[in-house]
């Protein structure tokens, strides 16, 4: 009886270890850039930790950003998605809490229109800078946290639309992050006239983490087991620095002036006091894989 008992619990692990994960994330829109390959390599290196079978894929069908958040609330089509973390968000979905670009995406340059550089020249404080008007998403969680700062924040749908309104002078600024201007910025048509200040910017406390379905918990450990172990061996910072130096090189961040802002929408158990989860304005060259 002990006998098959044992036999019976090995061929359970076994079965375990040989069965294949599947996970499936929203295909995204359009052409990918670099913001939406690098959580992909981000969860790939992070299985790969763990050392389980797994197939990741894309979803069948495009999904936009609220579809893909409803879709995995209601446990269809998809089982993952990356997204800025909010208090309506953990409450709805089950939050891994480690931000996989390391806080980067609450580090903001300013698109301005070319007629505009001049006034930004005299801005010397914060409250110079509040007193114009920035362009954001409607239901970009950016939009309360400067709104709860004191912008008078000018909102539309969609990316291409705010890009369209900062180039008819129908708002000041567009905050865009470190690692989405710049790619955004190469595909502007040269007539629009819209360029990156290039001495000003804005920073927060912000953190896209990967979610999964409340009922997913054995996928949510799975996955932290593995960044965790990533982040311990170096393999994190390796990747975050080969998706993400260049952009920083390009910031020149050393020479700019960032206005902090608060974040009062964070939720209570954002690792905050975890500083090698976020990235402090340097970048540590030097970090290599164990």
């Amino acid at each position: 009886m002990i006998k098959v008992l044992v036999g019976f619990i090995l061929l359970f692990s076994l079965n375990a270890q040989s069965a294949s994960w599947q996970i499936t994330f929203p295909r995204p829109l359009g052409v990918t850039s670099t913001i939406d390959e690098y959580p992909i390599q981000l969860l790939s290196l992070a299985l790969d930790q763990t050392g389980v079978n797994y197939q990741l894929k894309p979803s069948g069908n495009f999904l936009t950003k609220g579809k893909a958040l409803d879709r995995l609330q209601d446990n269809r089509e998809i089982n993952i998605i990356w997204g800025m973390t909010t208090s309506q968000r953990e409450k709805d979905l089950l939050p891994i809490r480690i931000p996989i670009f390391k806080g980067l995406i609450g580090w903001r340059l300013l698109l301005i229109r070319q007629d505009m550089a001049e006034r930004f020249t005299y801005i010397q404080q914060l409250d110079h800078l509040i007193k114009l008007s920035p362009l954001q998403g409607q239901d970009w969680p950016d939009t309360k946290i400067l709104q709860s700062n004191g912008f008078d924040v000018i909102t539309e749908r969609t990316q291409s639309a705010l890009m369209k309104m900062l180039g008819n002078a129908q708002g000041d600024f567009l905050p865009r992050s470190i690692i989405e201007v710049w790619d955004e910025l190469a595909k502007i048509e040269a007539e629009n006239q819209i360029q990156i200040q290039p001495s000003l910017g804005i920073h927060y406390p912000a953190a896209i983490y990967f979610f999964v379905n409340k009922k997913s918990v054995s996928l949510a450990n799975l996955i932290e087991r593995g960044l965790e172990k990533a982040i311990k061996n170096g393999k994190f910072e390796a990747l975050f620095i080969d998706n993400f130096q260049t952009y920083i090189d390009k910031t020149q961040i050393e020479n700019r002036t960032f206005y902090p802002l608060e974040n009062t929408f964070l939720p209570e158990k954002t690792p905050l006091d975890r500083e090698e989860l976020w990235f402090d304005g340097k970048i540590n060259t030097s970090t290599k894989p164990q």
